[in-house]
This record gives C-alpha cells, sequence and structure tokens, in this order.
C-alpha cells in the first residue's frame, strides 16, 4: 500500500492514495488551517467505522439477515495533552431492516472486531473499544 501527502498552502494537504483516489486534509484555523479538509484524526475515525462497517454489513448479508438501512458511528476521548490520542473508542452500529436477529447482528461484529478489520487490530492495541448496536424501526 502507497499514499503520499502533498502541501498545498497552509496546512492544507491533498493526500494522494495508490489507488489514486484523494482526499483534502487541514488543519483548524486556530492552528494555521483553513478548514479545508479533514483533520487526520477524523481520517482515523471514519477508517475503523468504514472498515468495520464493510464487515459486518457483509456478514449480515451472507447471513441472510434483510438490512434496509445501516450507520456506523465513532464517538471517542482524548486526552488533553499532546499528543491528544484517543483513550477510549465507542462503535456503534444502527441497523435498521425487517425480521434481524440480534445473535446473528453479534455476531457478525464479533467477527469484525476480532477477525477481519485491520484497521481495529491496529488500533485496539493501544485503546480500548467498545461496540454497542440498536436496532432502528
Amino acid at each position: 500500500m502507497e499514499a503520499s501527502v502533498t502541501l498545498q498552502d497552509g496546512m492544507h494537504f491533498i493526500a494522494t492514495a495508490g489507488t489514486g483516489f484523494t482526499v483534502d486534509l487541514d488543519a483548524a484555523p486556530a492552528v494555521g488551517g483553513t478548514d479545508k479538509g479533514f483533520r487526520p484524526l477524523e481520517l482515523m475515525a471514519m477508517s475503523l467505522v468504514g472498515c468495520t462497517g464493510m464487515d459486518v454489513i457483509s456478514i449480515l448479508r451472507k447471513m441472510r439477515q434483510d438490512v434496509t438501512g445501516f450507520k456506523v458511528n465513532f464517538k471517542a476521548e482524548q486526552s488533553a495533552n499532546h499528543p491528544k490520542v484517543f483513550t477510549e473508542i465507542h462503535v456503534e452500529y444502527e441497523i435498521r431492516g425487517s425480521n434481524l436477529e440480534p445473535d446473528k447482528i453479534e455476531k457478525a461484529i464479533q467477527l469484525s472486531a476480532e477477525r477481519y478489520c485491520p484497521v481495529q487490530a491496529m488500533v485496539e492495541p493501544t485503546v480500548p473499544i467498545r461496540h454497542t448496536y440498536k436496532i432502528v424501526v
């Protein structure tokens, strides 16, 4: 895997992945940025929920769960001092569908957390991650 960032101006960078996709990164105006892009930790958060989200929806489909809506939320506590790392992460899955089976949802989340999601595998040794879900009607 490869990636690079190229400075545009101030603290604004364009990140380019080996796949060719790009994303803007920037800092808050208070530290010299211009709010033209994501903060690096926001991308990390989105990477985690994107990774586990793809796993869980794929597993639920294989389990023949009739999922009609799916959203994964991320909340984290950060340390007050630099480097202001995450100290606790909460991942919440919102699942909409008919005849959803809680045991299958729990199994899908467990498989993602313990076997499939490489982002979680890299983050969890340093930050506790708590998973919850709710079925939305």
